[in-house]
């Protein structure tokens, strides 16, 4: 058997392979230029054109784009008017601005756990955290696979809830063939450089709800009515601030680069999708891992590639698996440290070990493996090459 590279052997491949990185073009390069050397950089006509054809991607009758996922996150909870002694509820495994979101106004995430299998928001677990003070709920589609979102939608109709979903993963999936991006009330979105598409930074929330698109285009506007192009083609120099908004503004650049790149998006959610199928048939024979599973009315979008590791079967723990897997020059990843173990939350909200016990222990066994478009069959075999190899080493 090979020796680990972590204890001095060779690794699988000689380059760094990182989880997720972007894809860009010539045609990318040439949207951007064309911008940069027009009169608007910003407030412009490309925002619109990208708000139009993003929103008729996803399904969805608005589209408001954003400076970042976090900001589509907050710019929904604004629009839905949560505040102090509100509660949203929240899954327990998600990237920190899912709840961060909720307490920049002033309400109260309340962590509900996941199911152990999909590590999706567990509808039952919804339910038994619904109290008077409940006014949304918080659908994230992990990975890239969409929610429950019949079980979720029958819980927020029972109980007269809003319904969010962050799909800052689920960019190209679909749900019961319906896209991401139509199955709730108002569904957020994230054009980081590991994401679907990239405009840099970026993002953006889509509604069929004409007023909630209204009152998120002014608070990314510093809550101004008009915003400088308005302002323009009117003549104009008056405005008023009617809220308390943000600078969450997208800019022209950002917008043609991202209506190149989701000219992309169909070939690229494909290769995400072999990527993972030649992952679950190598995974298949190897009982030490166990990839999410992945549920069948569901077109699942692959933002992550998470294993769940079987620690009874290794005679090692995850952190030593991640080490290993890194010293191989494979980019393993940990998506995520449940948000209610984080100090803030636990010294803000009083949460603690104990409240989300399928969410604790999956955060203990998961890894998420490098997936991107632009991954090579060889890229991938050496992925499930070094995972093979560190297995072996320590099979218990």
């Amino acid at each position: 058997m090979p020796a680990l590279a972590i204890d001095g052997g060779t690794p699988v491949r000689a380059e760094f392979l990182p989880y997720g990185r972007q894809s860009l073009d010539d045609d990318d390069i040439a949207a951007v230029a064309a911008v940069l050397r027009s009169d608007w950089l910003t407030t412009g006509p490309k925002v619109e054109e990208f708000e139009r054809v993003f929103a008729a991607a996803v399904g969805a009758k608005e589209a408001v784009a954003v400076s970042s996922g976090t900001a589509a996150l907050h710019a929904a909870i604004f629009a839905l008017d949560i505040g102090p002694d509100d509660e949203v509820i929240v899954p327990a495994i998600t990237f920190a601005a899912s709840a961060n979101c909720v307490v920049y106004q002033g309400g109260k995430p309340v962590f509900a756990d996941v199911d152990a299998e999909t590590l999706l928001l567990d509808p039952e677990a919804v339910e038994s955290r619904i109290t008077p003070r409940t006014k949304a709920i918080m659908a994230v589609d992990y990975a890239g696979q969409p929610c429950d979102y019949d079980a979720l939608r029958d819980i927020a109709r029972k109980h007269d809830l809003a319904l969010v979903a962050d799909a800052c993963h689920a960019l190209g999936g679909s749900y019961k063939s319906k896209p991401v991006g139509s199955l709730a009330d108002l569904s957020a979105f994230s054009f980081h450089p590991v994401k679907h598409i990239t405009t840099g930074e970026g993002g953006a929330v889509t509604t069929d709800d004409s007023t909630l698109a209204s009152r998120m285009r002014i608070f990314r506007n510093h809550g101004i009515t008009t915003d400088h192009r308005q302002r323009e083609d009117r003549g104009s120099w008056f405005y008023e601030m009617v809220e308390l908004g943000y600078n969450y503004r997208m800019t022209d650049i950002q917008c043609a680069l991202g209506l190149s790149q989701l000219a992309k998006l169909p070939a690229w959610i494909a290769r995400r999708r072999d990527i993972a199928a030649a992952y679950d048939r190598a995974f298949t024979g190897v009982p030490e891992v166990k990839p999410l599973r992945v549920r069948y009315e569901v077109g699942h979008a692959y933002h992550l590639y998470v294993v769940q590791l079987q620690l009874k079967r290794l005679e090692a723990d995850r952190s030593r698996v991640f080490a290993a897997l890194r010293a191989e020059n494979i980019g393993v990843n940990v998506h995520y440290v449940p948000v209610h173990l984080h100090p803030f939350y636990r010294r803000r909200f009083g949460t603690k070990p104990g409240d989300c016990l399928v969410a604790e222990g999956a955060y203990e066994r998961i890894l998420t493996l490098p997936i991107f478009p632009a991954m090579s069959d060889e890229d991938v075999a050496d992925v499930v090459a070094a995972v093979g190899k560190v297995v072996v080493a320590y099979a218990a």
